[in-house]
Parts: C-alpha cells; sequence; structure tokens
C-alpha cells in the first residue's frame, strides 16, 4: 500500500438523493458524529433532510450543498476508521461543491466552516441564480463558439467530449436546436439546475459570497487540492484558496484539467466518496457519481490507474479491505 498514489475524490450537485448516508449512520458512530455536527452548526436536523426528506427540500441548492458535503464526510470517516492509518492521500479534489469536501478532508476547511460556507453558497446561488445548464457531447472548441452564437458560456469540461453550458432558458432552447440541425449525431442533454452555474449568472451570487469567504479561516492543507477554476493545485496560502473559491463561481469547472493534473502527477489510485446515482432511495443500489467520468477519461488517456468507491456501506467496506490488505 506504500507504494500506492491515492486521491480522494468527491462528487457535486446531481448526487443527490433521499435516503443518502441513512445506512453509514446506522451502523457506525464517526458518520452519526459528522451528522451530529451538521445538524448542531446548520440549525436544522440534517439526519431527516438526508434520510426522509419530508418537505422536499434536498433538491433545493442551499439544502443539497451542505447535505453533499455531510455525507461525503462521513463516508470518507467511515472508510479511514475501516482502513487504518495506511491510506493517506497525496491529493484531493471535487467537483463543483466536491471542491469544500476536498478542503475539508485536507484539513484546510474545519467541517463547521465547511459546512456554513456552502449554505451560504447554495443559498446565494439559488437565490441570485437565473436559467439553466445543457451537457453537450461536443469537445470545448466546438462548443465555445457555439454557446457565444447564443449569449451562452461554458460551465464545465467534464470530459474531453462533454461541456456542460449554461444561459438564459430561451437561449439554450435555441442552442440545442442549432446543435440538432448542425450536429445531428450529437446531443444536448437539460441538466437539472436551479441556474447556470459556473457561468456570468452567478457574478452576483459571487461578489455576494466573497465576504463571507473573507471572513473563513483556511488551514495549510495536508496534501495538494485541485482547483476547479484552474484544473492545477490550490497555493498553500489562505488569500490565494480564497480567491480561487470564488473564480470557482461564476467560472467553467475545468475537470479535465483535474484529472490531467492527476495524471501527470502520478496518481495511480482514486478513492470517491458520498452521493449516489440511481433511481432507488436505497443506499446499498446506488452507483458512484464520478466513476463513469474518472474511467473515460483514463482509458481515453491510456492512463492505468485503479478507482475505488465508498459512498454506501458495501462500498466503504469493500474498498477500505482491498486498499488496506
Amino acid at each position: 500500500m506504500a507504494s500506492r498514489k491515492v486521491m480522494y475524490v468527491f462528487p457535486g450537485q446531481g448526487s443527490q438523493y433521499r435516503g443518502m448516508g441513512r445506512d453509514i449512520y446506522a451502523r457506525y458512530s464517526v458518520a452519526r458524529e459528522v451528522y451530529a455536527e451538521a445538524s448542531d452548526v446548520l440549525g436544522y436536523d440534517m439526519q431527516k433532510l438526508s434520510f426522509e426528506d419530508p418537505e422536499n427540500r434536498i433538491g433545493l441548492t442551499r439544502f443539497t450543498q451542505p447535505a453533499l458535503l455531510t455525507h461525503s464526510v462521513a463516508c470518507m470517516r467511515v472508510f479511514e476508521e475501516l482502513a487504518g492509518a495506511g491510506i493517506q492521500p497525496q491529493m484531493a479534489a471535487g467537483h463543483s461543491l466536491g471542491e469544500y469536501t476536498a478542503l475539508v478532508a485536507a484539513g484546510s476547511l474545519s467541517l463547521s466552516d465547511g459546512l456554513l460556507l456552502v449554505q451560504k453558497r447554495g443559498e446565494l446561488m439559488g437565490e441570485h441564480g437565473s436559467g439553466g445548464m445543457l451537457a453537450l457531447t461536443l469537445d470545448l472548441e466546438t462548443a465555445r463558439p457555439i454557446a457565444d452564437r447564443f449569449y451562452c458560456q461554458v460551465g464545465g469540461c467534464n470530459l474531453p467530449e462533454q461541456t456542460v453550458i449554461g444561459g438564459r432558458e430561451e437561449d439554450l432552447e435555441a442552442l440545442a436546436a442549432y446543435v440538432s440541425e448542425h450536429f445531428p449525431r450529437k446531443r444536448a442533454i437539460p441538466l437539472a439546475t436551479e441556474g447556470a452555474f459556473h457561468t456570468y449568472f452567478m457574478v452576483k451570487a459571487a461578489q455576494l459570497f466573497r465576504t463571507v469567504l473573507d471572513n473563513t479561516d483556511f488551514s495549510t492543507p495536508s496534501c495538494q487540492v485541485l482547483a476547479n477554476y484552474t484544473g492545477s493545485a490550490h497555493e498553500l496560502d489562505a488569500r490565494s484558496i480564497r480567491a480561487r473559491l470564488f473564480f470557482q463561481l461564476f467560472s467553467p469547472v475545468r475537470w479535465v484539467g483535474c484529472l490531467r493534473t492527476a495524471m501527470e502527477q502520478g496518481i495511480d489510485t482514486f478513492v470517491e466518496f458520498g452521493g449516489g446515482l440511481g433511481a432507488s432511495d436505497d443506499p446499498a443500489e446506488k452507483r458512484p457519481n464520478l466513476e463513469s467520468i474518472i474511467k473515460k477519461t483514463l482509458r481515453t488517456r491510456k492512463y492505468e490507474a485503479d478507482y475505488f468507491a465508498a459512498i454506501n456501506c458495501e462500498t466503504a467496506v469493500a474498498s477500505a479491505e482491498q486498499l488496506a490488505g
């Protein structure tokens, strides 16, 4: 195990679901401690929101973000308890919201400060955001001029052949019709968001969020944490970290760049924590959010690395056993 170069990865919005965390909470005291702290800090019952969601709030950005951060940290702590002290990440990264979880994982943010930050971030994104988002099965160089044509903006580069676009709903509809006509073999897939995240639509939210960032303490990370804004590692000083998080709100998520940096640094083991995809509310039936993106990128680059997940009891136990064995 000592020869492995491990990177922790954390998903963003879209991987939340009712029932998230119910299984690890029931089985592990370390998970219960995370949920108790989240409830105390945020002033509402994180267990009830995450496990039952009686008021259908988990899909609202202001609740989605702290719920996902809580679940991801709880999964990570369960995994680390099971795997023992032999596994130490050399790098951490997260997609959009997940970047904050990565900073918590690296000790740059306390759990409490991380929760308060993403609660306010989600509140501002939901309150001041407008528009919507599409995922295009086009590369960045092809997608960007099309986005410009319709007053839209690139909001994310998830794969070499997948670019996320944000804009007004009517502009996105016109853009989708254009893609259908001129690129009939490509797709424009609407995404369920409360606004055109990571585009100029988020400038007002970022301006208000800056004050919150400036009033939050950041410590030197214990490992490299990758910035969505640059695709490279955060500088170690707090001022630089705050600035990257500020620009992240209205700039594209350079996930392709983050994975490229990981490969350049020789990362050979990815471990994903938190969230889950799939129709069922049962955590055991969920699949990891970032697995497909990571594996497709590795195949495209002809780069060999191992991938593990700890998003529920079953995957946490299996991954810990394999990596600690």
